[in-house]
């Protein structure tokens, strides 16, 4: 019985969007901004801010 629910509450509810609809567009710059170089960018600044805040109790 369990097993049934849980296949029906995977779903996707009917009129949702899928994601599958709208892959990434890597040909577009807005796309490769926002999937590419922000995480990148947010990465890379988490890290200095650790070394830095590592740095300052010292």
């Amino acid at each position: 019985m369990l097993n049934k629910l849980y296949i029906l509450l995977l779903q996707l509810p009917i009129g949702s969007r899928n994601p599958d609809d709208n892959p990434i567009d890597l040909t577009s710059p807005f796309d490769v901004v926002v999937f590419i170089v922000l995480p990148v960018l947010m990465i890379i600044f988490y890290i200095l801010w650790r070394r830095r805040k590592k740095r300052d109790k010292d």
